[in-house]
């Protein structure tokens, strides 16, 4: 399976949000990374099928989803980033209307119910209504929803904002079982949560992909550019103004500093191995709202 997007734009007024953008998405998870206003969410909104863009086009297999009509759709599962739940409904019987909805028999609309809400771990409130549930079981229900279908393409905006550690753990091992065989596109701002399930990083700055790139060599780029080092209290503010500090622990009497940079930011700095925050950082700086995990 191939989901090929080609000079894919996105304009409003003179301004884009995606400016030509070009990606061949095969089975796997795609992190979808990028700051505020980067594109992400309109992106995906495309390839839902939720807006029409300005150009370039967007195919399955070869075919554009225009041709395919009603048949793309049966492909897709669609988590939005702010899910509209109708909060007097149980989760049952919100489950049962998006079957509905999607086209599903009402026998197999049932089943698919039972199935997904066992898979989620909502069979024990399945008949209690959705205003009663936490953040994290109404996530759990949004993701459930997306799965009625058995859609071969999963596209997830931001599935684990507002979640607590243990409650992402959950989600990332749920997201990471339905993957096989699925185009699965994940957006978000929590560096860590991509950077244990995905196959694929792609970044986005100004509607354009900057990088693309498998999570095993995503950080090859700035291989020798993250340093380590322990200074004092008084020369912290001094590394932060010269260079782009991205973690200050203290310890002890001293402040261990972690810093990216092209050159040492001082003699006795060492080299680290980079991880993701790092090359999220390194492209983002100070537009950069990333939330560190606290697993």
């Amino acid at each position: 399976m191939e989901l090929q997007l080609q000079n894919l734009s996105k304009r409003y007024g003179t301004k884009y949000a995606v400016d030509d953008v070009n990606a061949c998405l095969t089975p796997g998870i795609y992190g979808l990374l990028g700051a505020n206003g980067a594109g992400k969410t309109t992106l995906m909104r495309m390839i839902c099928g939720v807006l029409k863009p300005t150009s370039g086009t967007i195919s399955l297999n070869g075919k554009k989803i225009e041709a395919l009509g009603e048949q793309y759709y049966d492909h897709l599962g669609y988590m939005p980033q702010d899910f509209g739940f109708y909060p007097d409904f149980t989760a049952r019987e919100f489950m049962l209307y998006m079957a509905a909805v999607k086209g599903l028999s009402k026998n197999k609309g049932k089943k698919r119910t039972d199935s997904l809400l066992h898979m989620v771990n909502l069979s024990d409130v399945a008949d209690k209504k959705i205003k009663s549930f936490s953040g994290g079981m109404k996530q759990r229900l949004g993701i459930a929803q997306a799965e009625l279908n058995s859609p071969s393409i999963l596209i997830l905006d931001e599935p684990t904002a507002g979640l607590d550690p243990k409650e992402r753990v959950r989600f990332r091992n749920l997201i990471s079982d339905l993957s096989k065989e699925k185009i699965v596109i994940l957006s978000t701002h929590i560096v860590s949560d991509v950077s244990y399930i995905a196959d694929t990083i792609l970044m986005m700055k100004d509607g354009r992909f900057i990088l693309q790139k498998p999570m095993a060599t995503v950080t090859d780029g700035i291989q020798g550019k993250v340093w380590e080092l322990f200074t004092d209290e008084r020369t912290v503010e001094e590394y932060s103004r010269r260079f782009a500090v991205v973690n200050l622990h203290h310890e002890n009497n001293s402040v261990r500093l972690r810093i990216i940079s092209n050159t040492a930011p001082s003699a006795d700095a060492k080299t680290v191995p980079p991880s993701l925050e790092d090359l999220f950082l390194y492209h983002f700086g100070e537009d950069a709202q990333v939330e560190r995990s606290e697993i």
